[in-house]
């Protein structure tokens, strides 16, 4: 059902920093750039508490500013909706329940993010090897990410919107000034294959093919290593602590690395990590807790003290991978993304064959299946509910009540699939990117929830 009209209502919540999936990696040796259709971008993070005033990260980089900024609010400007584009990619068709339409994309748009500070800025990046910043209320271009050479597939903001990242596949890595908008550091790494902000401080993470790590302070470029095994470093995160950062890789490993010392604190491998390569890494609000998934369809529960597992979560539909005879085709699953709700023991994993799933983790049971008609891109918790937001190939936003597994409503306008989005910390705006070459701002904001 089409939301009612509403008002943009900014300052909104950070969006957390995307990062190219790695399905996306394991198409790589076939194409140098990604059909869209097997583009799936991977899980964001939940929003993290307030963090202390200090960290050990800020000991070894004294002139880094740790300490949070006041927020500063800004008006909004008066939102306009741009007119539908002629010659729309894809088969699609029917309502469109947007409010914002952003076409100077001229192929898929793989990433997006938004602003911390305010949230009234996006940034995109495409296959088109462009990155744009441009404004929410109107879709108006602010200035363009200029010079990468590849398929844009990260991008977003440091903590303070003072600085914006973007990456491309071929491991190309620009920051610039966002008030400015000049160009401040670039770095070419391996291929990449996620990136992502500090929390707190002007510091870059990214993984990368080799099965490295980088850290860099930005814009004078100190630069410190993370030594992976001898494959991609597929998927990472920092946790809300500052001090440590997860990492997953193409072999099934997951290490916990101490950002200081420069040395893995936990080691999952064998039987502890994943019998294929990881797709995603989530932690909860407190960062005790770490969630993984994989291409073997699991999604494991992993003690960030103690680097235990402390569950494993697979839902009842999914089957073990049967075996392929010859001239047949195995049908393919695994977890795309996943997250902890913020008010409730609650933890999600949305699969590539449309399942969402609601677990317990008070009991380690599962509490509901969600069926969707086509994979699922992406997720994201509405922080202070248990609403949980899904993407997925069919082109549709979808919100369920994660307490009773009912759909509350979805939204559509894409001729395409989604291949990612982000939420607004009050949850009034979902902006969208999809392989229509488009990006979209919806309104959910809906008196009945």
């Amino acid at each position: 059902m089409p939301p009612p009209p509403c008002r943009f209502s900014p300052p909104l919540h950070p969006g957390c920093l995307t990062s190219a999936d790695p399905l996306a990696a394991r198409q790589r040796q076939a194409s140098p750039h990604l059909s869209p259709a097997l583009f799936l971008t991977a899980c964001r993070a939940p929003s993290f508490n307030p963090l202390p005033e200090a960290d050990d990260l800020a000991q070894e980089m004294e002139d880094v500013d740790f300490e949070e900024e006041e927020e500063e609010e800004e008006g909004n400007e008066e939102g306009w909706v741009l007119e539908p584009q002629e010659g729309v990619v894809g088969s699609m068709e029917g309502p469109d329940d947007s409010e914002v339409t952003f076409a100077l994309h001229s192929a898929s748009v793989f990433c997006v993010s938004l602003d911390p500070k305010t949230n009234t800025l996006a940034v995109t990046g495409g296959e088109d090897d462009k990155a744009f910043v441009w404004r929410l209320s109107d879709g108006e271009l602010l200035f363009e990410c200029a010079g990468h050479k590849d398929s844009v597939t990260c991008a977003g903001f440091s903590h303070d919107s003072t600085l914006v990242a973007t990456g491309d596949m071929s491991g190309l890595l620009k920051v610039w000034q966002v008030d400015t908008k000049e160009e401040v550091w670039s770095f070419e790494a391996g291929d990449l294959e996620w990136m992502e902000w500090h929390p707190r401080a002007p510091v870059l993470l990214a993984g990368t093919a080799d099965g490295n790590a980088w850290m860099w302070k930005v814009p004078n470029g100190d630069c410190k290593t993370f030594q992976g095994p001898n494959c991609p470093a597929t998927c990472g995160r920092v946790l809300p602590d500052g001090k440590r950062a997860v990492v997953g890789y193409e072999d099934g490993t997951i290490r916990i690395w101490d950002l200081k010392q420069g040395s893995p604190i936990h080691v999952l491998k064998g039987t502890e990590g994943h019998q294929g390569p990881l797709t995603c890494v989530a932690t909860n609000q407190d960062g005790s807790l770490i969630l993984t998934g994989s291409v073997d369809c699991q999604a494991k529960l992993v003690s960030a003290t103690t680097g235990k597992v402390v569950g494993v979560f697979r839902p009842e539909t999914v089957a073990s991978q049967p075996s392929v005879g010859e001239g047949e085709e195995s049908e393919s699953n695994s977890v795309e993304s996943l997250g902890f709700c913020s008010v409730m023991p609650l933890a999600a994993v949305g699969y590539l064959d449309g399942t969402l799933a609601i677990y317990d983790l008070s009991t380690q049971t599962l509490r509901h299946q969600c069926q969707h008609q086509s994979g699922i891109v992406q997720l994201l918790w509405e922080a202070g509910t248990a609403v949980v937001y899904t993407c997925s190939l069919d082109g549709i936003v979808r919100l369920w009540d994660a307490r009773t597994g009912r759909l509350l409503t979805d939204y559509r306008g894409h001729t395409a699939e989604i291949l990612d989005f982000a939420l607004s910390k009050d949850a009034s705006l979902v902006v969208t990117t999809s392989g229509d070459h488009k990006a979209k701002v919806f309104c959910v904001q809906r008196p009945d929830r």
